[in-house]
């Protein structure tokens, strides 16, 4: 669960942002002036701030640039002024993203996603992703990228790479790889494994001979990374 900084000093503005972002599962601290949303910065330790620039005490522009110099953590700016010149100022000064008043509540919530993946945070975002060095794993969509480009898997690859993706650095035996993604009530011999192992290293491992993803751990079976 991500937690959010909600930084604004209307009251009707911080209440609506706070049930919607409760609404999708974030977890939300709210300040309503530079002071305290400092002190919140420290404490709470924010995945994402939601920050506006129309602050009673700190302008937002300089509180932008304090919050980025003291971490990196990613900042939306929230204004009800739709204007360029604002907009350039607050992303040189460290923020990531831009939305104006008034603002939709499905917008805000994509943007705010958006930005915890470009920073890495899958987790906190919500999505159930699994990375491994250039390999992405997005286990909600069922998709697989390498280098930021789609992998065209069978069901049977993608079942046995899940596998593989949800328990990293456990060996599995062949027969347990054939229950797990075949099913119990599979006919075949293991050697389904082996072949579906040698035809999802071809799509996923830059040279399938000498593999880093999924690795043989030999008189046993399989493993996915790790040491």
């Amino acid at each position: 669960m991500a937690k959010i900084l909600v930084v604004d000093d209307e009251k009707a503005i911080l209440d609506l942002i706070e049930m919607i972002l409760k609404r999708e599962q974030f977890s939300v601290a709210v300040a309503s002036t530079g002071k305290a949303a400092l002190e919140l910065f420290e404490t709470f330790m924010p995945d994402l701030v939601i920050l506006d620039l129309m602050l009673p005490d700190i302008n937002g522009h300089e509180l932008c640039k304090e919050m980025s110099g003291r971490r990196k953590t990613p900042i939306i700016m929230l204004t009800a002024r739709d204007d360029i010149v604002d907009k350039v100022l607050g992303l040189e000064l460290g923020a990531d993203d831009y939305i104006t008043k008034p603002f939709d509540a499905r917008e805000l919530v994509a943007r705010i996603r958006a930005v915890l993946r470009r920073f890495g945070n899958e987790r906190a975002a919500g999505l159930n992703v699994v990375r491994h060095e250039e390999l992405v794993i997005d286990l909600d969509n069922r998709t697989v990228y390498k280098n930021n480009r789609p992998v065209e898997l069978t069901l049977k690859e993608y079942e046995l790479l899940e596998v593989f993706a949800r328990n990293p650095r456990r060996v599995f035996t062949r027969e347990e790889l054939l229950s797990k993604a075949w099913g119990y009530d599979f006919m075949g011999d293991t050697r389904a494994v082996d072949t579906c192992v040698t035809r999802l290293r071809k799509k996923i491992e830059d040279d399938s001979a000498n593999p880093r993803h999924i690795l043989t751990v030999y008189g046993f079976g399989y493993r996915f990374g790790g040491s």
